[in-house]
């Protein structure tokens, strides 16, 4: 895979899966779309790099949307007291990353 941002996306799903653990032991219905989610991103943004044009753009654009997701289930986890913001910061930090490649790699194409 040549895109570095698939690098980062992976990374990024590794770092969350002490997170998504803790979730399911306290609310399930908040882990699951963080365990679709987050795959979700590093899946498209695969399949994108062998998509042509618009197609790839919107691969894109979904993987920048469940990085979205992804973070915004974290949030909630830290709100709700589920999981502590200083386990999930590394993994956010990525997320966070994530989106911003994306963004840059969906206003080039």
């Amino acid at each position: 895979m040549s895109l570095e941002v698939y690098t980062v996306a992976l990374s990024a799903v590794r770092a969350l899966r002490p997170a998504v653990d803790k979730l399911a032991r306290h609310d399930r219905s908040l882990s699951e779309p963080l365990r679709r989610a987050a795959p979700s991103v590093v899946l498209n943004i695969a399949e994108a790099e062998r998509s042509a044009g618009g197609n790839a753009r919107l691969r894109l654009c979904t993987a920048a949307g469940s990085a979205r997701e992804s973070r915004a289930a974290l949030a909630l986890g830290c709100a709700w007291g589920y999981v502590d913001p200083a386990h999930v910061a590394q993994a956010d930090q990525q997320l966070d990353r994530v989106c911003a490649m994306l963004w840059g790699l969906t206003r080039r194409r």
